[in-house]
């Protein structure tokens, strides 16, 4: 925000002081990923800025921990890379197959919560729904809990039922995870909701079902699809859940990542590290975009 043409001196020093204190906090939560990222193109297998990467030597850099992500796990990663190459490497490979487990979980994790979600924000949204603030509470809960008690709970829960070890379980579990960001993304999308359109569809013959699909939905809907969005960053990046509900074969990229840091410490998982960023910043940038559309549907000037 630009300072007045009237500000006075001091107005003007604190201006850029605080310029310079929001830069250094920014710097301060970016400083990782900015590590992360050169480092993950290091031609040694090192966590450490090696002497060639510091001169810019374009022989420090390499992308083995890219491809090693492809060849880790493959019968025969040597081989010429033709179909049958590609064909061992989805089969095969330890990190694609996690990619594989963590994407359908994610899908159908997310696909659960945001039903749920969504149908809990429009029934939370009602005024005359009773005891709404308790209720609120209670399913927005799983954000508050820290995730390790939440883990054991499920892991007590799914013992009992024979969820345990089982996809179905992980998905319902990182579901239970989801849930929360959808309802409160969806329930802030109603909160300027005008009802008077759904009012005026009832006078003019609309049933509740076409009524909320004519014309609920579609200005719900980026809300909707934000709260999915981050119900899916949730469980891709869940790996406390996993290690207590999953089988040892189960393996999603989180626990993959959590395996190699135990067993042999490889930059491939800045490799992966890097992956995620740029997906994490995708999807970012959509419910940004999302979010400015939802505003300008409800007629509110984009901040």
């Amino acid at each position: 925000m630009a300072l007045p043409s009237h500000a006075d001196t001091l107005e003007r020093i604190w201006h850029k002081a605080y310029l310079v204190i929001c830069a250094l906090i920014f710097l301060f939560l970016i400083a990782p990923i900015l590590i992360v990222i050169p480092l993950s193109f290091n031609a040694e297998p090192y966590f450490t800025f090696t002497e060639k990467m510091l001169k810019l030597d374009p022989t420090g850099y390499s992308s083995r921990w890219y491809d090693l992500l492809l060849t880790f796990g493959m019968d025969a990663p040597d081989a010429e890379r033709d179909g049958s190459w590609w064909a061992d490497v989805w089969s095969n490979a330890a990190w694609v197959n996690a990619a594989k487990n963590s994407v359908i979980i994610g899908f159908f994790s997310t696909l659960l919560a945001t039903v749920l979600g969504t149908v809990a924000a429009l029934g939370l949204s009602r005024p005359e729904m009773p005891y709404r603030r308790s209720i609120m509470a209670i399913l927005i809960s799983p954000m508050i809990v820290p995730i390790i008690i939440t883990a054991t709970g499920l892991f007590f829960f799914y013992s009992s039922t024979g969820l345990a070890n089982s996809y179905p379980g992980i998905i319902m579990a990182h579901a239970t995870l989801g849930i929360p960001f959808v309802i409160i993304t969806v329930t802030a999308t109603l909160v300027g909701f005008d009802h008077s359109l759904t009012r005026a569809a009832a006078n003019l013959g609309a049933n509740p079902t076409t009524t909320f699909f004519k014309i609920t939905m579609p200005l719900i809907l980026p809300g909707v699809i934000s709260g999915a969005l981050f119900a899916f960053v949730t469980s891709f990046d869940e790996v406390v859940v996993v290690l207590f509900v999953a089988a040892h074969d189960q393996q999603t990229i989180p626990r993959q990542m959590w395996n190699g840091i135990r067993e042999q410490i490889s930059p491939a998982i800045l490799s992966v590290a890097t992956i995620l960023v740029i997906i994490s910043i995708l999807l970012l940038t959509t419910v940004e975009i999302l979010r400015r559309r939802s505003e300008r549907l409800r007629g509110i000037s984009p901040g």
